[in-house]
């Protein structure tokens, strides 16, 4: 019988794998959007929530794990398997899919009802842990708890739409479940960890603490009342709050980009890709605030419709989160791995600092294609403004963008495979 340790690393990599599922799902989807041959409804549901539940809900979880174990005083805390939950969450999200694509609701329901059980199953461990071990800046631990809440209740949400308990007011628990999961679990949970996550990288604290508490504060009170104003229709009110979201989110960009200066301007796949994760971000809230104002007259000034919506979200999915992700992996791979199969300390170093070359590798091709290829996305919608679908400019568009993606998915991807295949020497697992 064969054993699958379901480590941390486990569910990292595997939430990695969904997240480069989703990724291939929706560079089909937008070449089919733009060649005039629409995918079937279904399918950009399934790369939704294969990105979202698969692939960065995992990839929290397997954080968290890292965080529990980097905090234990156990030797072999990275290692400790957890195979009933693991199976337990990705059968979940497969359930799931299966529901979507075949179009059984009920499956899809089940599937959602025992995601809430994984992430129940969690929140003894969790909700004392954010608390007390990763409180840093002060008030980090409240605003990971604010974010834990926001997560179940668009998951509860997410159910009773499937059971078809809310059909009178859908839209507005449509609206509820995306935002909930999307700006007040997942946006708010990748700010907070940037601000914990940069400093270890560069190894200098925080710019400015009371900087980084205003700001980390600002976003999860400001996703709380933008909500109001998405349920309320208020488009007025949605702007007012998306500029205090601007200010919030200008301050947390400020202070990263300071502390990385005062750090001595050092330069590391993590780093850059934290750094320019964080510009898309800003980027992104941006965007959103123009989008908003755009629709402030009737007419609006400028029409909009499906591609330009990609563009604006992907601002925030791949140029903040994928981005986020992979100067976490890049960050946190060659630790995880070093402290997993080499027992002793002192000759763990030459092992990690083998891995974090690795992660090293073609780091400005990787940045620099994720990027470009971001903006692509936006290139290419506005070129829509000016010549329709089917010309040479905007299918030269898709084409560039796609392959700038692929590369940079394609290239992080190795070096990930690369890292975990590389295994110590038997000098190095020789415990003194």
């Amino acid at each position: 019988m064969i054993h699958l340790p379901c480590t941390p690393l486990t569910f990292l990599l595997t939430g990695f794998a969904w997240l480069l599922l989703s990724a291939l799902l929706a560079i089909a989807t937008l070449i089919g959007m733009v060649k005039g041959t629409p995918l079937p409804s279904w399918w950009k549901t399934i790369h939704v929530h294969s990105a979202l539940v698969g692939g960065l809900l995992q990839l929290v979880i397997g954080g968290f794990f890292l965080s529990l174990a980097r905090s234990s005083e156990l030797k072999d805390a990275y290692s400790e398997s957890r195979p009933g939950l693991y199976f337990a969450f990705n059968g979940a999200v497969i359930a799931l899919l299966i529901g979507f694509w075949s179009g059984q609701m009920m499956v899809a329901g089940l599937a959602g009802l025992i995601l809430i059980g994984v992430v129940l199953s969690l929140w003894q461990t969790a909700w004392p842990h954010v608390q007390e071990e990763i409180n840093q800046p002060d008030g980090a631990g409240w605003v990971y708890r604010a974010a834990l809440i926001a997560l179940l209740i668009g998951l509860a949400i997410g159910v009773a739409m499937a059971f078809r308990l809310v059909q009178t007011y859908y839209a507005h628990a449509r609206l509820l479940h995306i935002h909930l999961i999307v700006l007040g679990f997942l946006t708010v949970t990748f700010v907070v960890a940037l601000h914990q996550l940069v400093p270890a990288v560069l190894q200098k604290g925080l710019a400015n603490l009371q900087i980084a508490r205003l700001a980390i504060w600002s976003l999860p009170v400001g996703f709380a009342v933008l909500l109001t104003g998405f349920v309320t229709s208020s488009l007025s009110f949605e702007i007012a709050v998306g500029s205090l979201l601007v200010v919030g989110v200008s301050l947390c960009t400020y202070n990263l980009i300071i502390t990385w200066v005062r750090s001595g301007l050092p330069g590391n796949a993590a780093s850059d890709h934290l750094l320019i994760g964080i510009f898309f971000l800003l980027l992104a809230t941006l965007t959103g605030l123009a989008m908003g104002a755009n629709y402030l007259q009737t007419p609006p000034f400028l029409p909009t419709g499906s591609l330009h919506l990609v563009a604006y979200t992907h601002l925030a999915f791949i140029g903040f989160m994928v981005q986020s992700i992979f100067g976490g992996l890049s960050y946190s791979l060659p630790i995880v791995l070093a402290m997993s199969r080499v027992p002793n300390s002192k000759k763990r170093e030459p092992y990690r600092a083998q891995l974090e070359e690795i992660m090293n590798r073609w780091r400005t091709v990787q940045l620099g294609a994720m990027s470009f290829g971001t903006m692509g996305l936006s290139v290419l919608a506005t070129l829509t403004w000016s010549v329709s679908l089917g010309s040479l400019y905007v299918q030269s568009a898709v084409w560039i963008t796609a392959g700038l993606l692929l590369l940079s998915l394609a290239l992080f991807t190795a070096k990930l495979a690369w890292a975990v295949g590389l295994q110590p020497t038997q000098q190095s697992l020789a415990d003194t």
